[in-house]
């Protein structure tokens, strides 16, 4: 079987206003860029389903996904927290979101897909087990995750996540599961303002000082990342893909570019490779220009298909 792409129209119905960096547009952006470079004749399409309750609460609490459901306004917006609101189209989307992290669990461990990249919003990594926050609704890679350890019976499962933010939400849901490891980078003394002291010792949590740029990333994912991944030796990758990091992208300050996401793609590849068949999930969170996040998502997923040069 195909890769995998996953998208639905469902997400691009999500607003939170229109000055809002976290906005519809980035779909499309990325969608289009996949489609100039000729990637996506080399996926499978599929539509993200609707993540039921009984997969949320696998990394959620149920009184939480209930009182986000009843929080969905009828018109107009509800706010969450300063940053994150809903329309009336928000819990849609974000039940896709979820469903769509569900979806290329099971292609990629029973349809042999090898890789499935999620092109949906609103983004997870910043949603935990009992609130949202930082754009996020529900978790979904620790949906996603969950889902393949207590469905699919897999014992270890990593998770890579190189958004300019870090993970706060995955940690917090994660952080005292034995059966995963959370490798995660980010840009020190920015939101979510924590990361610094790993919550369990299933954390490997690398803060980076502005400004950082290339190197200090590649020597903390091979002095960091590759030994505690090799050493936990994944049955199934989770990639957490946030190109905030990006220079031209004001949310962050690392002065990341493309190169250096297409070669953390390779490092992750090469550890899929000789640990998990090759099997790797990747879910889209940050990026806020279009341009770069296009470019950037789009180097990404040349790697996943095995196509760099």
């Amino acid at each position: 079987m195909l890769p995998v792409y996953i998208s639905h129209p469902d997400c691009l119905k999500h607003s939170m206003g229109d000055q809002h960096p976290e906005c519809p547009e980035r779909l499309g952006a990325v969608n289009d860029m996949l489609l100039i470079k000729g990637l996506l004749d080399f996926m499978q399409p599929m539509d993200a389903p609707l993540a039921t309750e009984k997969q949320l609460a696998q990394a959620h609490a149920s009184l939480y996904i209930h009182e986000l459901a009843a929080q969905s306004p009828k018109e107009g917006t509800v706010q969450v927290d300063p940053d994150t609101s809903m329309n009336p189209y928000t819990y849609q989307a974000a039940l896709r979101a979820a469903g769509a992290a569900v979806l290329a669990t099971d292609v990629v461990l029973t349809k042999g897909a090898g890789t499935a990249f999620c092109n949906v919003r609103p983004p997870g990594h910043h949603a935990e087990y009992n609130a949202a926050g930082g754009f996020c609704f529900f978790n979904n890679v620790a949906v996603g995750i969950r889902h393949a350890l207590n469905v699919h019976g897999l014992e270890r499962v990593a998770l890579v996540d190189f958004d300019v933010h870090h993970g706060n939400g995955s940690e917090d849901i994660l952080h005292d599961d034995e059966r995963v490891l959370m490798c995660s980078i980010f840009e020190d003394k920015l939101y979510p303002f924590c990361g610094n002291v790993p919550r369990g010792p299933n954390m490997v949590n690398v803060a980076l000082p502005a400004r950082s740029g290339s190197e200090p990333l590649r020597q903390a994912v091979l002095e960091k990342w590759i030994p505690a991944l090799d050493q936990f030796r994944p049955q199934l990758i989770f990639i957490s893909a946030g190109f905030d990091g990006h220079r031209d992208d004001d949310m962050g300050n690392l002065g990341l570019v493309e190169a250096d996401y297409a070669w953390i793609t390779k490092q992750i590849v090469a550890v899929a490779q000789r640990h998990c068949q090759g099997r790797i999930v990747s879910c889209l969170e940050g990026g806020y220009v279009m341009s770069s996040l296009a470019r950037s998502a789009a180097a990404h997923v040349k790697v996943l298909l095995g196509m760099d040069d």
